[in-house]
């Protein structure tokens, strides 16, 4: 949780840094995903078991109620150690293609840890090999922040520094 806490802490110094006009949802979820403001998302000690359906659910409902794709462009951001209800990954796997994919400009899955594969880095790379706005890669440990996130969030066509 301290790696995808520092992960996100990046990426919201980012945007509120290099952006003007940006909004942040903070969604955090486990069992059920709530809405939340930015100091419960980073001071949060919550867990339990994993309902990945339960937040892109709630991530289209969002962006249905207060920014319509037609006047926003929406970027999704997603980490996690990779565990989900088994019987959780089909519903997951529609919400993303049905429910968030379309909506969205990119979103980006970030998976912490040192195993090789989850069973939702399945489904999301299956997903992937639709759908060149879903990027994923793999945080082992701190030190892989920010290499990780210049990665997914480098500009287009600007050269790799890997």
């Amino acid at each position: 949780k301290e790696v995808a806490k520092r992960f996100f802490m990046l990426l919201y110094l980012f945007l509120v840094r290099s952006y003007e006009k940006v909004e942040i949802v903070f969604i955090r979820h486990h069992h059920t995903a709530k809405e939340v403001d930015e100091e419960e998302f980073f001071g949060s000690r919550e867990s339990g078991g994993t309902v990945v359906s339960t937040a892109l659910t709630l991530m289209q409902q969002v962006i249905a109620e207060r920014y319509p794709p037609t006047h926003w462009n929406i970027y999704g951001c997603q980490a996690s150690d990779g565990d989900n209800f088994q019987q959780d990954l089909p519903v997951a796997q529609q919400a993303m293609v049905e429910q968030i994919l379309p909506l969205v400009q990119y979103y980006g899955y970030v998976e912490i840890g040192k195993r090789d594969s989850s069973p939702l880095w399945g489904v999301y790379e299956m997903i992937c090999k639709q759908y060149p706005t879903l990027a994923m890669a793999r945080i082992a440990e701190a030190k892989d922040i920010f290499p990780v996130f210049r990665g997914l969030f480098e500009k287009e066509g600007a050269p790799s520094h890997d």
